[in-house]
């Protein structure tokens, strides 16, 4: 198994790109969100994943060990093969798909190519626990100034809670009262939910 391939990048496009490694250019299957963070003409490293089939050996690539890791799990999911969840790492970024199987949003991942709502349904189900475990629910959602906002809108997530309808909530009662306790501003953002 390739831990990682580093290289000059000979050629790129939102499929694949070439490395060339040790006087070898490798072709190596890539998402949108990993394309999309390539340079152009530099020296480059991808974390692989290899994929041995009976008429192929193909190499997946991956800009950061955590697009890799979710790519990992996605295609521990029964009906999930490596080209749907590369397809499902190039609909959505990694933070973004972590967040919509975590709160159950089955509708987002509906809307990826591939996926229907017997999948979606079974990609939370099998995926949001251990999602959870291997990251804190913190962070699971961007870092801002106010912890108090970040912690008030993984809780209501965790309850099950839309993420974005949560987090316009938040924002809407912290704009009208700015001292709030965590517990209050909970309660608070459960009434308008």
């Amino acid at each position: 198994m390739y831990e990682y391939i580093q290289g000059d990048l000979v050629e790129k496009n939102p499929a694949f790109c070439v490395i060339e490694a040790g006087g070898v250019g490798y072709a190596i299957q890539i998402s949108l969100t990993t394309f999309g963070k390539l340079p152009e003409n530099k020296p480059v490293k991808l974390y692989m994943h290899q994929v041995v089939r009976e008429d192929a050996h193909l190499l997946f690539g991956f800009y950061t060990r955590q697009e890799r890791e979710l790519f990992r799990m996605l295609i521990t999911v029964s009906g999930i093969g490596a080209n749907t969840a590369r397809m499902m790492l190039s609909s959505l970024s990694p933070d973004d798909l972590q967040q919509a199987i975590v709160s159950g949003n089955s509708s987002l991942l509906q809307g990826i190519k591939g996926i229907g709502q017997k999948t979606a349904q079974r990609v939370i189900i099998d995926l949001r626990d251990k999602i959870t475990k291997e990251k804190g629910a913190a962070e699971l959602f961007p870092a801002t100034d106010n912890r108090l906002k970040v912690e008030a809108l993984s809780a209501l997530v965790i309850l099950g809670f839309n993420k974005g309808e949560a987090e316009k909530a938040i924002n809407k009662i912290t704009l009208a009262d700015k001292d709030l306790t965590l517990e209050d501003l909970i309660k608070k953002a459960l009434k308008q939910l």
